[in-house]
C-alpha cells in the first residue's frame, strides 16, 4: 500500500513538471508547439484507453498508476532535454 501512495505522489509531482514544460513549449508556438499539442492529445487518448482496458481486466489501481507514471516520466525526460 505504501508503494501505491508513493507512486501517486510522484505521479502528481512529475505530472506538474510535464505540464509546466509543455506549457512553455506550447507558448513558444511554431511547428514544435503544434507538434507537441498533437502529441499530447494522442498520448492522452492512448493512455486513457490502456488504463480502461487494464481496469476492465481487473488490474489493481497500483498497476494503473505505474503505467501512467512510466509515461509521465518518459515525457519529463524528453521535454527536459
Amino acid at each position: 500500500m505504501l508503494r501505491f501512495w508513493f507512486d501517486m505522489t510522484m505521479l502528481g509531482i512529475e505530472a506538474q513538471q510535464v505540464i509546466w514544460l509543455r506549457t512553455m513549449k506550447l507558448a513558444m508556438g511554431g511547428k514544435r508547439g503544434e507538434r507537441e499539442a498533437r502529441r499530447m492529445i494522442g498520448e492522452k487518448l492512448v493512455a486513457a484507453a490502456q488504463a480502461s482496458t487494464k481496469i476492465a481486466g481487473g488490474a489493481s489501481p497500483g498497476t494503473v498508476a505505474k503505467g501512467y507514471r512510466r509515461k509521465v516520466r518518459a515525457n519529463l525526460r524528453r521535454l527536459s532535454r
